[in-house]
């Protein structure tokens, strides 16, 4: 009883190709193992989303500068240039000014050309809920990038 019960409490056989994880994070959606077209790994990512973050921080004190936003809306401007700065870039480049910065861009998954305008800014809401990006797949894609079918990849 206890074997017919832990056969499929334990998932599939790893041994079975095809079933699971792949050789390397990527491998399952047809990506190459390095090089451009691979998947990025989450350093470059955060950095990334770090450079994303400054640039929001310096257009969002270039507002208070000239008048336009108060002090006390400095992290509200912030997150708010970032989303739309993200959206915009992501859907009109494939990139954010930091994935450029950082050799990556946003890769649709699903033979698309591009990332469509619904799924940047589904992309990007989720992203600012921080949780959806920390858990990941085998193929380093977080959950954002799972519900968007998207992939950071370096270019």
């Amino acid at each position: 009883m206890a074997g017919a019960i832990g056969s499929w409490l334990s998932g599939p056989d790893p041994s079975q190709p095809g079933v699971g994880v792949g050789a390397y994070p990527g491998e399952r959606l047809g990506l190459p193992q390095t090089g451009p077209g691979s998947i990025a790994r989450f350093g470059r990512r955060i950095a990334a989303l770090c450079v994303d973050w400054l640039v929001s921080y310096g257009l969002a004190g270039l507002a208070i500068a000239l008048g336009l936003l108060s002090q006390p809306m400095l992290s509200t401007a912030v997150l708010v240039i970032w989303l739309v700065m993200g959206v915009v870039s992501v859907r009109l480049f494939g990139f954010t000014p930091g994935q450029l910065a950082l050799g990556l861009r946003v890769a649709a998954v699903d033979n698309r050309t591009h990332v469509g305008s619904g799924r940047a800014l589904a992309r990007g809401l989720l992203i600012t809920l921080v949780i959806p990006a920390l858990f990941t797949d085998s193929d380093l894609r977080g959950l954002h990038d799972l519900a968007t079918k998207t992939a950071v990849v370096r270019r």
